[in-house]
């Protein structure tokens, strides 16, 4: 992006130079019209149009670089928040993330394609015009020389405003959407609770907030807006009173030798604009600089959140070759500075075990090492008669399949999520086997059904069993599920074991993370995690 960036300001400030050429053709024509010469008018005229289109494709070659280097920018930084925040320890809900993404990630755009290139002209640009103004009238390069730079100044102290501002608005869309993603998934709760009087004042608050942090912000850029355009119209103001009066003969002061004629009166007044113009495009760049680095503040902030590391490279290959068989011996986890013992316990083709002990012990931590998503930092664990490791984790996951405490239903139809290459019987089958055929016979589309991303339109019972089905039509030898019959009432939770059993007697072998007393007794074997 560096060198994108490079080659894009030389083009931009190479266009800028053209304009002096310009300016000067056009005042050598309005000049020779006024004295009668049309021969070096119609010159004047064609150099003026041919700089102008050689300016219009300079900078067109610089846009298409910035805006390139722009898109490149924000894809790569947008891959690589979504890779690395599916593994955050930190509670950041995904509606943060998805504003970071889709709302905030987009701001980097007009910092890249402004602020370089108008950093870039403002170092370079405003000293060729003002030499040029000082080479025709020291009087008007003055008038530039203590104006111009008392425009950086108050931009610098108003830019630290707007630098807070923004972080303050940034931070305010980020938790607007996390009330606004938690509400919607509780809005069946809050139904039932009489409470959406509530939560609408609570969602109208945060707007409020929202609106007021965003009109802080615009209330600088209007304060650094009305600064530079009063400093600009008084420079070029007392430029064009110096010219006018100079031309009228009322002021003989000011000029080199000579006093200025209409041709160099007139270059100056059509320069005099274009110096100020540099520094407007930094002014708008300025407030495009400081809401990109309020973002790129949060994405720092994140990259020091602590990171789940896991085994493999999560991508598709062959299963592991052999028999299903398990063995964990002497293996512990490394979390928050400590180290977490994992039970030892073996397990073959076709049994069940159940992890039971109390919250916070480690039964889902030890699913998930079982699943390669956790490194170990002590022990080891066998998998079909080899240790995993780096080179076979992605392997032996396809051979294993998650039912996980709380169901997420992508927003596709319900037989695509269950599997997208199973025909109708093996569906039927799999939810059959599963406790959950008459589940999706009483939905309004059936198999063609679109469920919430939560499972709106199924309790979480129901869920789970649809979760069963789907690892029924996986294929996966080994099931790892992860507290199945957790705030369930005691008649669908009989319905989720009733599921599993049939998963086992399958010839599945399974794991069940559980509190519940009827789950460990449905299992051939109970194993205690201590925490």
């Amino acid at each position: 992006m560096a060198h994108q960036l490079r080659v894009a300001g030389a083009l931009s400030v190479a266009s800028g130079l053209i304009w002096p050429a310009q300016a000067g053709a056009l005042a050598w024509a309005i000049s020779g019209w006024v004295m009668g010469e049309m021969n070096r008018t119609n010159i004047a005229a064609l150099f003026f149009v041919l700089g102008g289109l050689l300016s219009a494709h300079l900078k067109r070659a610089a846009g298409a670089y910035l805006f390139d280097a722009a898109d490149q920018t924000i894809a790569r930084e947008r891959a690589a928040l979504i890779s690395r925040e599916a593994r955050a320890r930190a509670g950041i809900s995904s509606a943060e993330i998805a504003a970071l993404a889709v709302q905030k990630l987009p701001l980097l755009q007009p910092w890249i394609t402004r602020y370089h290139v108008a950093m870039m002209r403002v170092s370079i640009l405003p000293v060729v015009l003002l030499a040029v103004t000082f080479w025709f009238s020291w009087a008007a390069g003055l008038v530039l020389l203590v104006t111009g730079p008392l425009i950086p100044v108050f931009m610098a102290l108003v830019g630290m405003a707007a630098e807070e501002a923004s972080r303050r608005q940034m931070v305010e869309v980020g938790t607007m959407n996390a009330m606004l993603m938690d509400r919607l998934s509780a809005m069946l709760d809050i139904r039932l609770l009489g409470a959406i009087d509530r939560a609408s004042a609570e969602f109208e608050e945060r707007a409020e907030a929202l609106r007021v942090k965003t009109m802080a912000v615009l209330r600088v850029a209007f304060l650094s807006s009305t600064v530079l355009e009063l400093f600009s119209a008084i420079g070029v103001a007392m430029i064009a009173v110096f010219v006018g009066f100079t031309l009228l003969g009322e002021i003989t002061f000011g000029s080199w030798e000579t006093p200025l004629g209409l041709g160099e009166g007139l270059f100056l007044l059509l320069i005099a604009p274009e110096f100020f113009q540099s520094f407007r495009d930094l002014a708008a760049a300025w407030h495009d600089r400081a809401a990109g680095l309020s973002v790129m503040a949060e994405l720092e902030e994140l990259d020091a959140v602590e990171r789940v590391a896991f085994l493999g490279a999560a991508r598709a290959t062959a299963p592991l070759s052999g028999p299903i068989s398990l063995e964990l011996c002497g293996a512990a986890v490394a979390y928050s500075e400590r180290i977490l013992p994992l039970p030892n316990f073996k397990l073959n083709a076709g049994e069940s075990v159940a992890l039971v002990g109390p919250s916070g012990a480690g039964k889902s931590t030890t699913l998930e090492a079982i699943a390669g998503l956790v490194p170990l930092a002590l022990g080891h664990i066998t998998v079909c008669g080899e240790t995993l490791d780096e080179d076979k984790a992605d392997a032996w996951r396809a051979r294993i399949a998650l039912i996980p405490q709380k169901p997420h239903f992508s927003d596709q139809r319900l037989r695509h999520w269950l599997d997208p290459d199973a025909d109708e019987a093996d569906l039927w089958g799999a939810l059959t086997l599963a406790e959950a055929d008459r589940i999706v016979a009483r939905l309004p589309d059936g198999l063609d059904t679109h469920l919430g991303e939560t499972g709106g339109g199924v309790s979480g019972g129901e869920a789970r069993r649809l979760m069963v089905a789907r690892a029924v039509l996986s294929g996966r030898e080994l099931i790892l599920a992860d507290e199945p019959t957790a705030d369930l009432d005691p008649e669908t939770a009989a319905l989720v074991i009733a599921s599993l059993k049939r998963l086992k007697d399958a010839g599945h072998s399974l794991i069940v993370a559980t509190h519940d007393p009827a789950v460990f007794g449905a299992m051939d074997a109970t194993v205690k995690v201590k925490p």
